[in-house]
């Protein structure tokens, strides 16, 4: 039976998947001592109602929901020159995924389908930031680009960007989903 992975615009009715997939990432992150989104999970799932349609989930077969990000036209206003300011991007941020399902790479999927939104956005770039050196290198992973880092208060962000790309994501998506469990 061949699996079918589809990036949507998320609903209302996607709360309930949606917070049971970051409770599951929430445990992962937990068992490993590294600091969880369970402080945000109300705000997060509630974000599945924003009237932008700017929240997007990974969903498996119509059912089952892998992953969760927002892709917007504005980014903060820290981090970035303003002449990359001015410059037309898509910011992907809050991307959470089900650690049970990492054999298929949902967070790589929903980073390239950004990429490819932006191209057909007409955007120039995908940029994103993150706190930590690990979590910047599985972005590099995913053909990220460390622009710099910046001090943000008490904290060290890592501002990434790719370059926006039409890519053909139909067959990845589908070989993805291929012999899944």
């Amino acid at each position: 039976m061949e699996r079918v992975l589809v990036m949507r615009s998320a609903s209302a009715a996607d709360g309930p998947a949606v917070r049971e997939l970051i409770a599951a990432r929430c445990d992962w992150m937990e068992e490993r001592g590294l600091p969880s989104w369970r402080p945000s999970i109300d705000d997060l799932v509630s974000q599945c109602d924003n009237p932008c349609g700017d929240v997007w989930v990974l969903e498996l077969d119509g059912s089952r929901v892998l992953g969760r990000t927002t892709l917007q036209e504005q980014g903060p206003p820290w981090g970035w020159t303003e002449a990359e300011k001015t410059e037309p991007a898509l910011y992907m941020t809050t991307s959470v995924t089900d650690p049970c399902f990492r054999e298929v790479k949902p967070g790589t999927l929903m980073a390239w389908w950004a990429v490819d939104q932006a191209a057909q956005r007409g955007a120039c770039w995908v940029r994103r930031d993150c706190l930590f050196p690990e979590l910047a290198k599985y972005y590099q992973s995913q053909g990220y680009e460390l622009v710099r880092e910046v001090e943000r208060g008490r904290h060290r962000l890592y501002m990434m960007a790719r370059a926006a790309e039409r890519l053909e994501l139909t067959e990845r998506f589908a070989r993805a989903a291929t012999g899944m469990r």
